[in-house]
């Protein structure tokens, strides 16, 4: 699937700071000042150093992505992605550098100001002077950091619906657990209208968003060889054939993580 840009990686970490190394192949994500925590998960950035692409399978995290990245087979680009349902094989080319800002739903209307409907499982190239960032500011990512800090809280409105602040906090601490019903009994927010918020913001309803954040809570779980659910699955046949639909694999395949192919795994495996 091409996006106009080469190669896009899903963000790849919880909330504290960790870096990684495989040969050739760097990681840093780092946590969101608190100005911007609402909206952010996280920071990144990622390096394949080596002369040679890097095979990778992404899976679904709930998360939207914001990229800035460039290598020497394709020009300074900018590229926001949707949300993402299914695994998808993709390959990171050769002397690849890209910083990436990883949002929380809710962002989505109040600081890209847009709806990514339209968007899930692709991605919209943006123009490249996207909040005045450079190809040489990708060298230095402490200044990406601030460069995409300022931008973000100079995005924030003055006023925000509390009820979408309240809903998603309560999506995140469940796990994805918590039914539309309660959802909508504890904010005061109709089903109906938090359907219709979801499928008009995100491209997808409130159930599947929160199913997606399950598999990624499982994924904690299998990184520390836990291969039977620890939420709430009907049963361990219900447990492997979700993990088989984000992940393309059975639970035990994707614990062993084979070459690193599954990069959300191998750094929740290093925390």
């Amino acid at each position: 699937m091409a996006y106009g840009c080469p190669f896009f990686v899903s963000s790849c970490t919880e909330s504290l700071l960790r870096s990684i190394m495989d040969n050739d192949f760097h990681y840093n994500f780092i946590e969101p000042d608190q100005t911007i925590a609402d909206f952010v998960e996280n920071l990144g950035t990622f390096q394949n150093l080596s002369g040679t692409a890097k095979e990778v399978v992404i899976i679904p995290d709930g998360r939207v992505d914001l990229f800035f990245m460039q290598s020497p087979s394709e020009p300074f680009c900018v590229t926001l992605l949707g949300l993402e349902t299914y695994p998808e094989q993709r390959e990171i080319p050769s002397k690849t550098t890209a910083f990436v800002v990883s949002f929380k739903p809710i962002a989505v209307e109040y600081i890209l100001k847009t709806s990514i409907a339209g968007l899930l499982n692709k991605g919209e190239v943006l123009s490249n002077d996207f909040w005045g960032f450079q190809a040489n500011d990708l060298q230095d990512f402490e200044l990406c950091c601030k460069k995409a800090t300022q931008k973000i809280r100079e995005s924030i409105p003055e006023k925000t619906d509390e009820r979408k602040h309240q809903l998603f906090k309560l999506i995140y601490e469940s796990k994805g657990e918590m039914s539309v019903k309660d959802l909508s009994e504890k904010i005061g927010w109709s089903s109906r209208q938090i359907n219709r918020y979801f499928t008009k913001q995100l491209g997808l309803s409130l159930k599947a968003y929160s199913t997606i954040l399950r598999f990624r809570t499982s994924l904690e779980h299998i990184a520390q060889g836990k291969l039977f659910p620890e939420l709430n699955y009907t049963d361990q046949n219900h447990f492997i054939k979700e993990v088989k639909k984000f992940s393309g694999v059975a639970p035990k395949e994707l614990s062993k993580n084979k070459n690193d192919r599954f990069v959300l795994l191998s750094v929740l495996k290093g925390k």
